[in-house]
């Protein structure tokens, strides 16, 4: 029987279903292979020039490229990595001898309160200082099982963890390496006009390159400045809140304040009227126009993407990818309005 519709359509079933079962293969390794594909595609234009330079000498070229990253990305978060640890087992040892009490700490600052917010508190059930100790307590209990849970299984993600940066690396190189050549086997195969694929390529490529470097940027800037003021404030574990302040400020516009703001308060409510007030100003005007200013010129500039898409999307892609989705989210968005852009 020779009927080409027939034929067609059988090929795109087979197709279709082939893509996906690779897809499934490959789905316990997404967030390796993700990031193998988003760090060729950052450190693409150096490997171009390396190219150049080792005379086109292909694999001379890659290899020293993921070198470069190795030494640009992955040392520098090592040693971060490696404070991180030291500080929080030092936290951890605090709060294990009693030197950090939270519940002592809530105690002070119910104290420190007028009466009206007290009886506020009250009537929410938050003003009870042996009801709260005792939630206190009781959380503290879960989180201790939880861990000791979790310690049970460290070994095997710590070699889970070997392996998917092993294989990101290795797919990193071929990434470099072949990148283009795959890059224009791709386009050849997608049923669009040259000018679409063109424009969608550039978007993909252009909102990965943004939203990595500038959330990036922005992240570390946050960090460190309210780590410093942290340390300069006396504040323990300074290193540790500041690791937070950068993780959280993957969050657009309310990130890092989930950090100072609450210390600023506790602050205020005891007495430490000049710390207070310097947090609250410099988290404010220092950290708060990091992210006002250094955002949108980074990521929305180059994204051409409104400031509110931006944030929706990263907050959605996190909700629904993890770490992974503060890049996948904008890209999904950004693919979104230039399909509907090529539409109209």
């Amino acid at each position: 029987m020779n009927n080409p519709d027939l034929h067609r359509k059988t090929f795109l079933v087979l197709l279709i279903a082939v893509s996906l079962a690779f897809a499934w293969i490959l789905l316990p390794f997404y967030g390796a292979v993700f990031w193998g594909v988003v760090l060729a595609i950052l450190f693409a234009p150096f490997y171009r020039q390396l190219l150049v330079a080792l005379h086109n000498r292909r694999n001379l070229a890659a290899l020293a490229t993921l070198v470069l990253c190795l030494i640009i990305v992955f040392f520098p978060l090592t040693l971060i990595t490696a404070s991180l640890m030291q500080e929080g087992s030092l936290v951890y040892e605090r709060i294990r001898t009693g030197q950090l009490n939270f519940g002592a700490y809530f105690q002070q600052v119910i104290a420190a309160l007028p009466r009206w917010v007290v009886t506020i508190l009250d009537r929410f059930g938050l003003g009870n200082l042996t009801a709260m100790q005792d939630r206190l307590s009781t959380f503290a209990v879960e989180v201790s099982q939880f861990l000791a849970t979790q310690a049970l299984s460290i070994g095997q993600n710590a070699l889970n963890f070997v392996v998917g940066f092993g294989v990101m690396l290795y797919l990193l190189f071929f990434l470099l390496r072949d990148g283009a050549m795959l890059s224009a086997r791709i386009r050849q195969a997608i049923p669009l006009s040259t000018e679409h694929k063109r424009n969608l390529f550039s978007k993909f490529t252009t909102v990965i390159r943004a939203t990595v470097k500038g959330n990036i940027v922005v992240a570390a800037t946050q960090g460190a400045l309210g780590g410093l003021m942290f340390w300069f404030l006396g504040i323990q574990g300074a290193i540790l809140w500041g690791v937070l302040m950068a993780f959280l400020s993957l969050l657009p516009a309310v990130g890092a304040a989930l950090i100072w703001g609450p210390v600023a308060i506790f602050f205020l409510v005891t007495g430490a009227i000049w710390q207070g007030v310097t947090l609250i100003v410099f988290g404010v005007l220092v950290i708060g126009l990091v992210d006002n200013i250094l955002r949108p010129i980074l990521v929305g500039k180059d994204t051409q993407m409104p400031d509110y898409v931006v944030l929706i999307s990263t907050i959605g892609g996190m909700a629904l990818f993890g770490l992974n989705g503060f890049v996948i989210g904008p890209v999904i968005a950004a693919l979104f309005i230039a399909c509907w852009d090529l539409f109209a």
